[in-house]
């Protein structure tokens, strides 16, 4: 790590520590935010670097536990964020639809921050499930919770989508902006392109997965959730075993 990532990591923290003490939501967001925008320039950079250093960030594997309740939406929650960081994942499902196991495969850097950010996410999923119930009287509060777990996904992926496309974007801000925006593309196409053909090597015959089908009516609520939740650099220590 360089001096410049130590003080960009640094920054990221102080900024979510910020958000964590906020008055108000509207206060928290724009702390957060900043954090979001500040660890997708991480990645963006750690991509440039690498591209000028061949052999300094190589494609492998992170093999990511999955417990219940619950499991195939924190799974989703987990290959969403993959995908969103040009990683790809793998589910490990046994009988009943049931996921003991994640594989992210992707470069390492880009590995990492999927890693730490689903520590995150988990956390932040946890609480929320912890007080939400179904509006309707009757509804199965494990359907509501799966659907919830859904919309929470979704607008993660979304919102982790955006902020990647923005770092990629601001390169742009440099004396040559055309150049300097078309060769970050190239580099991120070429990274996406070498984790595509490296896990079809890897895992071949593998298809997408299909779209969940769920009947729960905690969809809103989740995605709302997912608005709100805490995007930057975690500051929880690593652990292999995610799901519990």
């Amino acid at each position: 790590m360089t001096a410049d990532d130590g003080a960009r990591l640094g920054r990221i923290r102080k900024l979510l520590a910020k958000a964590e003490r906020a008055g108000t939501s509207e206060e928290a967001m724009t702390y957060t935010q900043k954090a979001v925008e500040l660890m997708a320039r991480h990645g963006i950079d750690a991509a440039l670097l690498a591209a000028a250093e061949p052999g300094r960030d190589d494609i492998g594997a992170t093999r990511v536990d999955i417990a219940d309740p619950y499991s195939a939406g924190k799974a989703r929650l987990l290959a969403w964020t993959a995908g969103a960081m040009r990683c790809r994942a793998l589910l490990h499902q046994v009988r009943g639809g049931r996921v003991t196991a994640v594989t992210v495969f992707g470069f390492s850097s880009d590995r990492e921050r999927v890693e730490l950010l689903f520590t995150s996410l988990l956390v932040q999923a946890a609480r929320e499930l912890g007080r939400c119930r179904p509006a309707f009287r009757g509804e199965s509060v494990a359907a509501y919770r799966r659907s919830w777990l859904h919309g929470f996904a979704l607008q993660v992926h979304r919102r982790l989508a955006e902020a990647e496309e923005r770092a990629a974007r601001s390169d742009g801000a440099q004396s040559d902006a055309e150049a300097a925006a078309a060769r970050t593309a190239l580099v991120l196409a070429d990274r996406r392109g070498r984790v595509e053909r490296a896990f079809a090597d890897a895992f071949p015959g593998t298809s997408r997965a299909r779209r969940s089908s769920l009947s729960g009516s905690g969809f809103t609520a989740g995605a709302a959730a997912g608005d709100r939740a805490d995007l930057g650099a975690p500051r929880l220590p690593r652990r292999r075993q995610l799901g519990a």
